[in-house]
């Protein structure tokens, strides 16, 4: 598993990213993530609280989010241009991509129908359109926005929207690429999704607050000698949009 860029291009950004931007919250921001499914709907299916594991060795820790190592996968992390604070992971698999947030939320119940709503009506205004559907972390939600080809051809770009809740903590996935549409291709990242591990840390923090991200304290840059096999390479996050990309 390598830890580098891997990251879309500029045009490709440009042309997806304002799609929840638009439901009056900056993306990167957690309002614009909230919601989820509480319970014991997440029990057995993941992802996990950093309670429910007996220990860290074998995970990237990338402070409040522990990922699982898989063969082929790179990670990215980005950059909020503002405040040079790391907002997003995002998990480059197979030609797909699974975007990762979790921000602290309140005990009660979540407001995944009202992000969902959101969501819709953004799309809907710049010509697109959503549809709900179930998922295996429970209602989620597919966008598609108007886009041009590289041969100059009109068609859409697409994502799968995921929201799940914990305790005191919720992750959202945005699935992008051959993932957003087809399950089969979308596999390989909902089961490393149903393995992150959410630590929410014990600090007092307001609903909605991200929950900080950072690079691994071991990190070693992509492809320099000595870093062993199983180990990520690592390279310095780079800027990122500063909304979800959706594509």
């Amino acid at each position: 598993m390598l830890f580098g860029r891997g990251k879309k291009s500029k045009d490709e950004q440009a042309e997806t990213a304002a799609a929840v931007d638009e439901t009056g919250t900056a993306a990167g921001s957690p309002e614009a993530a909230e919601g989820g499914t509480r319970g014991d709907f997440r029990l057995g299916k993941g992802p996990l609280d950093v309670d429910e594991i007996e220990d860290r060795d074998g995970y990237v820790d990338l402070g409040a989010l522990l990922i699982s190592p898989a063969e082929g996968l790179q990670l990215r992390l980005e950059v909020e241009e503002a405040t040079q604070r790391v907002v997003a992971v995002t998990m480059d698999l197979a030609g797909s991509s699974l975007q990762l947030q979790a921000f602290a939320a309140p005990r009660s119940e979540g407001l995944w129908d009202e992000i969902r709503e959101q969501i819709t009506q953004s799309v809907a205004s710049q010509g697109g359109e959503t549809e709900e559907i179930p998922g295996a972390f429970g209602t989620e939600l597919v966008a598609k926005l108007p886009a041009e080809a590289t041969d100059g051809s009109r068609g859409f770009r697409a994502a799968r929207f995921m929201g799940v809740d914990g305790p005191r903590w919720f992750l959202r996935g945005v699935l992008g690429g051959e993932a957003a549409l087809d399950r089969d291709a979308a596999a390989g990242l909902e089961e490393l999704f149903r393995r992150v591990v959410v630590v929410r840390g014990d600090n007092p923090m307001p609903p909605r607050e991200l929950l900080q991200l950072r690079l691994p304290k071991d990190a070693t840059a992509a492809g320099q000698p000595g870093a062993s096999q199983g180990t990520p390479g690592l390279q310095q996050p780079e800027r990122g949009p500063e909304i979800t990309q959706i594509g």
